[in-house]
This record gives structure tokens, sequence and C-alpha cells, in this order.
């Protein structure tokens, strides 16, 4: 008798792509839904795993766009503490679908809808929407003027030029101004400003208000940009805290599993978008933890390789029947033990 999963390669089977196999030799995990070349302009944002995306495409030699290229003065370190060369625009971490759309839209209307305009503690200026942009604040409320016009231009340049934007999806929990509904990068009080619990409430976005966000972000950028592409990733780093009334455990599950959902429908529903499963390749069982370190949360140096080699081997040599383990790094999209990302989440831990 004939059916259709008599011809299904191998990877639609379980007991052939990953029961009884070394996690390391588990293969074709993404096949490219649309050709990728080192020709197209690449732009990335998201949250904190997504600055991984971004060096493993520029060392394997693609064009990844800097509209906000560091001042000339300033050494590589100091560039990376201002935040520099870390994103495509200078808005440090975007966690949240709402915070995504939230930056676009200020782009297009030149941030004149911005009603939180600045926190200061009297002598410095801070972002309240990239707290952390400028260590130590800015020295003037016309600097941070300044510095956010620049980084709103640095947004239309991005996406008006890309052929591509990665975004990598990282929470639904977020906090908001209670009467302007506009989106914080991280709960006011803990990297600046002053804690309001009149004004400041939190919110944990669900499945159809991320996915109603997310369309209207890749809708609006297509009527801008009608050739550019979207990859979507989700981030495999648990939540530091939670402000919900769970158990961080089941608290990032959720969020987790809303994400993904959201991005599979994405990319079901646009053939101009696809998913890159990093998420699965850090997290499932079958890799069994040993891409965490001891804390259980952040990625060691070997997983953030064995998922970017399965990412730029896909773009580069499509899908292929094994991927290296991860004891045969491979140089181009190796990560070192001092490459640390930049994540204002951490502040949550704070007390």
């Amino acid at each position: 008798m004939q059916h259709p999963y008599k011809n299904f390669p191998d990877k639609n089977y379980w007991n052939k792509s990953v029961g009884f196999r070394d996690y390391a030799e588990i293969s074709s995990l993404w096949t490219p839904k649309f050709t990728i070349s080192k020709k197209d302009q690449t732009i990335t944002a998201g949250s904190c795993f997504a600055q991984h995306m971004s060096k493993a495409m520029r060392e394997a030699g693609f064009r990844w766009l800097n509209c906000e290229p560091a001042p000339k003065y300033l050494y590589p370190d100091q560039a990376k503490a201002f935040n520099y060369g870390i994103y495509s625009f200078r808005t440090s971490n975007i966690y949240t679908a709402s915070a995504l759309k939230q930056w676009i839209i200020w782009a297009e209307d030149r941030g004149e809808t911005i009603k939180d305009r600045y926190w200061s503690d009297g002598e410095r200026f801070f972002d309240p929407f990239r707290p952390t942009i400028e260590p130590g604040g800015f020295c003037s409320l016309i600097e941070l003027e300044a510095s956010r016009q620049t980084v709103l231009r640095a947004i239309r340049k991005a996406i008006r030029k890309a052929d591509l934007f990665v975004f990598t999806l990282g929470l639904t929990e977020s906090w908001v101004h209670k009467e302007t509904g506009e989106v914080y990068a991280v709960c006011p009080g803990t990297a600046a400003g002053t804690f309001d619990e009149a004004q400041h409430i939190f919110s944990n976005a669900d499945y159809p208000s991320i996915l109603d966000d997310m369309k209207f972000v890749i809708e609006f950028i297509r009527r801008i940009n009608p050739r550019i592409r979207f990859l979507l990733t989700v981030s495999p780093v648990p939540l530091v805290a939670t402000a919900s009334d769970q158990h961080v455990l089941p608290a990032t599950i959720y969020s987790k599993s809303v994400l993904r959902a959201v991005a599979g429908n994405l990319e079901q529903t646009f053939p101009f978008v696809d998913y890159f499963p990093s998420y699965e390749i850090v997290s499932a069982f079958p890799f069994k933890g040993d891409f965490f370190k001891e804390n259980l949360r952040s990625v060691t140096p070997d997983g953030v390789a064995f998922v970017m080699r399965h990412f730029i081997g896909a773009l580069i040599d499509g899908e292929t029947d094994q991927c290296p383990s991860h004891a045969e790094a491979n140089p181009v999209v190796d990560m070192n033990e001092d490459d640390t990302v930049v994540c204002e989440e951490l502040f949550l831990e704070k007390k």
C-alpha cells in the first residue's frame, strides 16, 4: 500500500534523524526558504542572542549593514561599550515585537510621537528606551536628542537599503507606560530612571497581540522596501526574571512557546519570511542541555558555535548531510569565551 510517508526524506523521521544519534550528527535542521547570498545587504536586531547572528554573518563574509558606525576616534573596546557595531542601528537590544514596532514608527515620524522623552538623575540624562546606550548617561538633553535622531535616521536608512532583516524574538514580558502605551527596553528603575507604580505597568503579551505587532512591522517595512525579506529566530536564552505570578521556569516556557508559534505562523503566511531554529538547537532535549553553562541560562561558546555552523553552513552549502561536531570548530564561526554579549535584561537581577 502506498502513502505519502513512504517518500519522505530521512529528516522527516525521528528515529532516522534524531533517535539513536549523537546530537553532533543531527543534520538538515534548516533548509533556507529562499536564497541568501553574500551580496545581499543584511540588517540585524533583536534580543541578546541576535548579536551572535550578526557576528557570524560578518565573519562568514556576508554583507552586514552598519548604518550607525562608531566615531573613528573610538577604540574597538570603547565602541562596544557605547553599543556601536552590535546591531545595524544603535537601539541596543529590542526584546519584544511591540518595541520593534515602536522603533519603526518612531523612525518614520522622526520621533515626534515620543512622549517619555528623557529620564534624569539631576546630573545626567538617560533615554528611557535605550537606558544603557551611553555609559553613565548623556551630559545634556541636547546630546540625548541628537543621539536619538541619529539612531532614527539609521533605522530609516537600514530598512530602505536592506535585502534581508534578521530579527530575534526574545521576550513576551515588558514594562509599559500606563498613559502613553510606550514600551520600555527594561523595567524603569533597574538600569536607570525611577519606577512609578502609578505609571509603569507590567505587560505579558499574548499570541494574538505579538502576531499583530509582527505583521504590522513586516507589512509596514515592505511598503517602504518591497524587496526586503525577513529571517526570524527565537532566542534560546531563558528569562533572567519574571514579573508574572509564575515560577520563572514555566514563565520562560510560555514566553518562548508563544514566540516560536508566532514565528511559525509568519513563516507560513508570507513567502518572504523564513525561520531559523536557533531556539530548538540549543534548548531541545536531544541536545541534553549541554549547550548551557552551569547557571542553565547562558549559552556556552560551543553552543553558540554549533548553532552558527548550522546557520552559516546552510546558507553557504545548502542542506548538508552532516554538520561538524561541536569539537570541530570552524574558525569562521567560532565563539570565544570572552565574546560576551550586551544584555540590559541582566539589570533585573540587581536588587
